[in-house]
């Protein structure tokens, strides 16, 4: 048998990102992007392990943040990150902290949460 030469590929390094939570009520998606906006790497709670109503937890929220930063440290080098938050989920400050504590120097928060300027008309009102 012929042995087929399998080239390793290098490791890039990526001192600079973007880091995307969103958390919603039910699960929190954390990726974590290049400055282009080329996705290395990303997890959630569900991801984590955490199932049913425990993915919206704070704590899930944290193992995931603390799970996708410690693949980007390895694999890639990230250093510092912007931080783009969506969602009114629990996850969202728990997210934060764990990159702060993985060692990831945040430099920028932005609350890109989307807020309806009187939006859609509400259901009619019940009656009894």
């Amino acid at each position: 048998m012929a042995k087929v030469a399998v080239k390793k590929r290098a490791k890039s390094k990526i001192t600079d990102g973007i880091v995307y939570i969103n958390a919603s009520f039910n699960n929190t998606n954390i990726t974590i992007t290049d400055v282009q906006g080329n996705t290395l790497c990303w997890a959630t709670a569900g991801n984590c392990g955490f199932k049913g109503s425990r993915k919206g937890t704070s704590f899930a929220g944290q193992d995931a943040a603390a799970t996708a930063a410690g693949k980007a440290k390895d694999m890639f080098g990230l250093v510092s990150a912007k931080v783009v938050i969506s969602g009114p989920g629990q996850g969202r400050e728990s997210a934060v902290r764990a990159l702060i504590a993985l060692g990831i120097k945040v430099t920028q928060i932005t609350d890109v949460t989307p807020i309806p300027h009187n939006g859609c008309r509400k259901r009619k009102k019940r009656r009894m």
